[in-house]
């Protein structure tokens, strides 16, 4: 009898090992496929988070603040494929149709007076999908 119960305790273990290799395969196979997925590393809400500070130059024209050209060189350096200027794209194109009242000239201006050269028009009515 006890050693079916040694028996039985040594299955028990087994499957218990069982169960936490199969979930460690799962937590890496999940980290392993956020890592290759750069494309989906922007969210709009961070482009949201990062334009937020250029609301009142892109409404008002004039200059934009220091945290707004922040907020476009941080853009800048997320968007480094294009699948992420793509996605950077649509997200500041839905953006901008938020704002009723955007100047699309200083929208357009926005980047050169921040000091960056960027492959991602600030407008309405940018086809995202030439984006490069």
């Amino acid at each position: 009898r006890s050693a079916q119960k040694i028996q039985s305790r040594t299955q028990k273990s087994q499957e218990k090992m069982k169960g936490v290799v199969i979930i460690s395969v799962m937590v890496v196979l999940a980290m392993v496929q956020f890592m290759v997925k750069p494309g989906e590393a922007i969210s709009c809400g961070q482009v949201d988070a990062s334009l937020a500070p250029c609301v009142p130059y892109l409404t008002g024209g004039g200059n934009p603040a220091p945290a707004c050209c922040d907020g476009v060189k941080n853009i800048k350096e997320m968007a480094s494929t294009t699948v992420d200027r793509r996605a950077t794209c649509n997200c500041v194109k839905e953006a901008a149709n938020r704002y009723s009242n955007l100047k699309d000239d200083a929208a357009q201006a926005l980047p050169a007076k921040c000091g960056v050269q960027m492959n991602i028009p600030i407008s309405r009515s940018t086809n995202c999908d030439i984006v490069n």
